[in-house]
């Protein structure tokens, strides 16, 4: 423990001497660093998703820079520090979980999610809406979990995950009406409601959407990247090449990349 506690002071005191005496160190601000963090988290959640310890360690590293680097700005401003950062996380966890630090009762991680969202809430400085942490910013398929998440953390969710079916189809026959109108305004708002829908759906059965969107892309890219690669071995292209060609060396590929895998 003491090696970390060492190794942490020598974080902060490599942080002051750059603040000091690297020009561009020294020039970043709160909003020249927000981008560079977006990307920094991006590459994270990339390494995550590859489950590589390497990298894991290497972006995690890379984001924590960054959460000292905004500490240290907040500290020149003195508005806070690294200490309050810490201290204020501290007191959060220890409020949040009393069923470790205090005598509630929990069976589960869900009851565990339902006491946070209503500690949240019970907060003196806490968000005043349910939805009020949900930052604006967020992807909107993100976005749309976590909305789902917080209301059913205060109990608004389907007594039966089963019943989200019905709503389902209710939202496709709903999108179809509106094709079928060529409604362009109305196909964009159905789709909206039917993607919302979807992701709910994923929630309710254990699925985060983003995770497996993810996995159909990486899935996608990896079937196409094998597409090219025969076709450039044919000496063919692609764009001289008939759907039926491609869909061949397409079912060949989910085949062959499956066997890898395996």
């Amino acid at each position: 423990m003491e090696s970390k506690k060492n190794t942490f002071q020598r974080l902060l005191e490599v942080m002051d001497e750059l603040r000091e005496k690297c020009p561009w160190d020294k020039e970043q601000t709160n909003e020249t660093l927000r981008t560079l963090t977006i990307e920094e988290t991006y590459e994270l959640a990339e390494s995550l998703l590859e489950q590589d310890d390497e990298a894991i360690s290497k972006e995690l590293g890379d984001l924590l820079l960054h959460i000292i680097f905004y500490a240290k700005i907040g500290e020149e401003k003195g508005a806070f520090h690294i200490g309050t950062v810490m201290e204020k996380l501290i007191e959060k966890l220890i409020y949040r979980h009393p069923h470790i630090f205090g005598d509630v009762k929990v069976q589960n991680a869900k009851e565990v999610e339902e006491n946070w969202e209503q500690l949240k809430l019970k907060e003196k400085d806490g968000n005043k809406s349910v939805l009020a942490g949900v930052p604006n910013s967020l992807p909107a398929m993100i976005k749309a979990n976590r909305i789902q998440d917080k209301v059913r953390g205060v109990g608004f969710d389907w007594e039966d995950r089963s019943q989200v079916w019905d709503k389902l189809k209710e939202e496709f026959n709903e999108l179809q009406v509106e094709i079928e109108k060529d409604n362009q305004d109305g196909i964009e708002d159905e789709f909206g409601d039917l993607f919302f829908s979807l992701i709910n759906t994923a929630r309710l059965y254990g699925v985060n959407p983003e995770n497996a969107l993810e996995r159909t892309n990486q899935k996608f890219i990896n079937r196409f990247n094998y597409l090219e690669k025969k076709t450039i071995q044919k000496g063919l292209s692609l764009k001289d090449m008939t759907l039926t060609e491609m869909d061949e060396i397409w079912e060949e590929a989910k085949i062959m990349l499956k066997r890898q895998k395996d």
